[in-house]
C-alpha cells in the first residue's frame, strides 16, 4: 500500500477536514515513533494514516468503529499487524494492546488532541512557539481537552517513553506538518 492511496481512500470515506487533520497529526508521531524505535516508518505512519477511516462511516457508533476500519485497511493492503493495531485503538472491541505497534497508536491517538488544543489557545494559535512545558501543564488541568485521555497517553510508558519525551517527541512531529494541520 502507498501513502497516496491511503490518502485517496481517506478523502473518500472522510468528510471532516478536522479528522482528517487529526489522521495526520497522528502518522507524523507514529512516523516518529517508528524512527525512535528503528521500525518500520511506512507501515507505522500508514497505521497512524488510516486509523480513523471509518468514524464517518460508522456515524461515530463506537461498538463498530475501527472493526471496519481495520477491513478496510486490509483491503487497501494493510498487514495483519497494522490492521490489529487499528482495531486494538478502541478498546470497546476487547482486542488486546500487544505489540509495541498496538500501543504506540493507543497512546498517540490522544495526544494528537492535546496538542492541537494547546496550540489554539495560544494568541497565534500555532505550533511553532509552542512548548513541551506548555503542553504539560495543559495536561494536569483534567478539564482542558477533556477528550484526551490521560492514561492513554500516559500509557506511553508501555512503549519505552517518559510522558515529556513523549510529548516533546509527538510536538516536534506535529510542528514538521504544521502547514497541513493549519498550525
Amino acid at each position: 500500500m502507498e501513502r497516496e492511496e491511503a490518502l485517496d481512500s481517506i478523502r473518500a470515506n472522510v468528510e471532516n477536514e478536522n479528522l482528517v487533520k487529526h489522521m495526520l497529526a497522528t502518522e507524523a508521531i507514529m512516523r516518529a515513533l517508528a524512527r525512535r524505535f528503528d521500525e518500520d516508518e511506512k507501515e507505522w505512519g500508514l497505521t497512524g494514516l488510516l486509523h480513523d477511516i471509518d468514524v464517518e462511516l460508522t456515524d461515530n457508533d463506537m461498538s463498530s468503529h475501527s472493526k471496519l476500519g481495520a477491513d478496510l485497511a486490509r483491503e487497501l493492503g494493510a498487514s495483519e499487524s497494522m490492521a490489529h493495531a487499528i482495531l486494538a485503538h478502541n478498546q470497546r472491541h476487547g482486542a488486546s494492546l500487544e505489540s509495541r505497534l498496538d500501543k504506540a497508536l493507543f497512546c498517540t491517538d490522544p495526544l494528537t488532541g492535546l496538542i492541537v488544543a494547546a496550540a489554539l489557545v495560544r494568541p497565534d494559535k500555532k505550533l511553532a512557539g509552542l512548548e513541551v512545558s506548555s503542553v504539560k501543564k495543559r495536561f494536569k488541568e483534567k478539564s482542558f481537552a477533556a477528550g484526551a485521555s490521560r492514561e492513554q497517553i500516559t500509557g506511553c510508558v508501555d512503549i519505552g517513553l517518559e510522558l515529556d519525551e513523549f510529548i516533546g517527541l509527538g510536538l516536534e512531529a506535529m510542528k514538521g506538518i504544521a502547514a497541513d494541520l493549519g498550525l
